[in-house]
Parts: C-alpha cells; sequence; structure tokens
C-alpha cells in the first residue's frame, strides 16, 4: 500500500486542469494508498459488502432509466457515476443519524434501508414520497434546489438543543450550491455550530451548465468564508467517501460543527431522463471518466488483494439481475397515476381558482377521448 496525500483530478474544465488535490484511497487501478488524515483499514467482508452495494443500486438504476423510457415512470434522475459516493458516505453514518437528499440519492436511500420501489412510486406519480421519513431517518426526496440544506441545518440544530450526539447530513450537487438557500444554511450551521455535513456531489454538470460556472473556487473551499472546514473528496473512491464522511460525523458528533464535503465525481448519464447530455459535453469527456469507474475500480482492489473470487462476483451478478425482475414486477402492481389529484388537498376547504383549474384540466384530458372516438 502506498503513501499518498492525495491526486490531482482528471476531468473537464479549468478547475479540473488546474484543481487542487483531493482525499484518494483507491486509485482507478484498484491500489489502495494511505492518506494521513483519513485512514481506514476495511475488512475483506466490508469491501464486498460495499461492492455489493454500488452493484445493486447501478442496476437498480439502470432498471429505473429503463422503465421510464418504457412509459411506466414520469421522470427518472439517475446516479450512474455517482454510487461510490453516495454508498461510501451512506455507510459511515449510523441509524440514529438524518439524511436530507435531493432527488438522485437512491444508494443513499438503499444504505437507509429504504425499499428501493418506493422511489419507483414517486417518480410514477402514484405516491408522495412512498415512506416515512423518521422510520429510517431518511427525509422524503427534495425536488426544488438546494432547500434542503436549510431543512437540515434547521433539524440539525434541533439535534444540538436536545443534547443528542447524532449527525444530519444535507446532499446537495454543484448547481445547488450557487442556491441561497444553500448559502443561508451554511451561514447558520456555522453561528450556531450545528452538527450538519454538508455533502456536495460535484458530478461537473448542472444540468447544462458545467462546475465552472457555478464557482471562481473549488466549491470545498466555500466553507473557509463560513468559518468551518471544507474538503475534496475523490468521489470515485468508495473507501475516500466512507473514510472523510465517518471524520465529518464524528466531528459534528463531538460538538466540532458542520464540515463541507464535495465529492469530485462525474454525471455519467442525463441530469434526468428529460435531458440529452450529447447537446453540451463531449463523448472524449464521458470516456476519460468511464476509466475511473467506481465499480470497476472496487474490483480491482478486491481481485488485487484476493478478498474475492470468481464465485463472489457471479452471485453478485445473479443478485443484481433478481433486483432488476423484482423492480419490474414491483412497476406492474402499481396503479396508474391519478392525474387529478395534483388539485386536491392545495387548500384545505377549496378555492375557486382550483375548482376552475380543474375542471379545465378534466375537459382537456377529455378531448383526447373524443377525439380517439371520433377517429
Amino acid at each position: 500500500m502506498k503513501t499518498a496525500a492525495g491526486r490531482k483530478p482528471a476531468g473537464a474544465g479549468t478547475e479540473a486542469d488546474e484543481g487542487p488535490e483531493l482525499v484518494q484511497l483507491l486509485t482507478p487501478e484498484g491500489e489502495r494508498v494511505t492518506h494521513p488524515d483519513y485512514a481506514i483499514d476495511p475488512t475483506p467482508e466490508e469491501l464486498r459488502g460495499l461492492y455489493r452495494d454500488m452493484v445493486l443500486t447501478r442496476r437498480f438504476d439502470a432498471e429505473a432509466t429503463a422503465l421510464q423510457r418504457q412509459g411506466e415512470l414520469g421522470l427518472w434522475a439517475s446516479l450512474l457515476g455517482q454510487e461510490a459516493a453516495q454508498i461510501g458516505s451512506g455507510r459511515a453514518l449510523r441509524a440514529d443519524d438524518y439524511v436530507f437528499p435531493t432527488y438522485r440519492e437512491h444508494g443513499v436511500a438503499w444504505c437507509r434501508d429504504i425499499d428501493p420501489t418506493m422511489l419507483l412510486g414517486m417518480f410514477r406519480g402514484v405516491n408522495n414520497g412512498g415512506w416515512d421519513p423518521n422510520a429510517n431517518n431518511f427525509h422524503l426526496y427534495t425536488i426544488v434546489i438546494g432547500s434542503q440544506a436549510l431543512h437540515a441545518t434547521g433539524y440539525a440544530m434541533g439535534v444540538s438543543m436536545d443534547g443528542a450526539d447524532s449527525a444530519v447530513v444535507a446532499y446537495f450537487g454543484d448547481g445547488a450550491s450557487s442556491q441561497g438557500d444553500v448559502a443561508e444554511a451554511f451561514t447558520f450551521a456555522a453561528v450556531y455550530n450545528a452538527p450538519v455535513i454538508f455533502f456536495c456531489q460535484n458530478n461537473q454538470w448542472a444540468i447544462s451548465e458545467p462546475a465552472e460556472r457555478q464557482s471562481r473556487v473549488p466549491i470545498y473551499q466555500r466553507a473557509q468564508g463560513y468559518g468551518f472546514p471544507g474538503v475534496r473528496v475523490d468521489g470515485n473512491d468508495v473507501l475516500a467517501c466512507l473514510a472523510v464522511t465517518r471524520a465529518a460525523a464524528e466531528r459534528a458528533r463531538t460538538g466540532q460543527g458542520p464540515m463541507l464535503i464535495e465529492a469530485y465525481t462525474y454525471r455519467m448519464g442525463a441530469h434526468t431522463t428529460s435531458d440529452d447530455p450529447t447537446r453540451y459535453r463531449s463523448d472524449d469527456e464521458r470516456a476519460s471518466w468511464e476509466a475511473k469507474d467506481p465499480i470497476t475500480r472496487l474490483r480491482s482492489c478486491l481481485e488485487r488483494e484476493g478478498a474475492a473470487d470468481d464465485a463472489f462476483f457471479a452471485d453478485i451478478d445473479a443478485e443484481s439481475e433478481q433486483m432488476g425482475k423484482h423492480v419490474r414486477e414491483a412497476i406492474r402492481t402499481m396503479p396508474d397515476p391519478d392525474t387529478m389529484a395534483i388539485f386536491e388537498n392545495v387548500y384545505a376547504d377549496g378555492h375557486a381558482l382550483v375548482d376552475e383549474e380543474r375542471a379545465q384540466f378534466s375537459a382537456y384530458l377529455a378531448s383526447f377521448a373524443d377525439a380517439k372516438e371520433a377517429r
């Protein structure tokens, strides 16, 4: 095992070419290295568990993408390429820690024991989230960009006032880092020394805007201006994400306040299934990041260290196939979404304008049936 204080990231844009060193414990070739500030020594069983988590999460994500293309889901936000950032950070948390996700944290949801099919119900439009946030300390998905950073900070302030020693995590992307909600969350977290971890998955693209359009400095360095530490970690290195998040959680639990983690990774697919990434980024850029695939990297480590054999990988592949089958069957048993439900519960006692809009939309839907009958 080699010692390395950090690695220079490779990727798109000026920030990547001139970027600072980042915490890395597993090279793209699958070789273990050490870091002076973030030590971790996982057992072979733990390494195999992390690999299984990432493979199954990727398969679920791929199946959900396919189901959306087949018209079964209204939308899907893929996590392809970000498995290490999510599984590494998710597995660093305790059961009593509380997570505030965006809408792409399918891997973190897996780590919090959320049934993956519950995520499908939300994107199909048949439920309002699908799970009890307090049952697994995993809040409902947040579609509004950046607002969950404030929610997490407020919750963390409450945790501190209650005298608990749990940590709170807010996940957001590089695009959300430009939102005023995130800046306000940083301010409150710093002033009140809140036990919150701000986990930014910098996947290089906020829809079609590159990361350099979001910040003139690396995102993790923004923490300095608010008075708490920030660190950049190799977001394709599951061990580094595990180690850094574990350290940040311990810092939060012991009353040392907030910390910003920038997981430097890459969104391999589209922003959502309504997006076409070929319109704003090159195939060469994606190819350069495919060489740093987080799952391939950990598999190389397992093989290099003799921690897993062909039978193990075959078993994981078989379990992955079962995962895909389970997801497809779950979709087939779900009802079609109620197209009129959007008008319910807007006001407690109803509203004339909502009633008018409901009637207009109902007539609009009926027009399709009338046109079909006319043919």
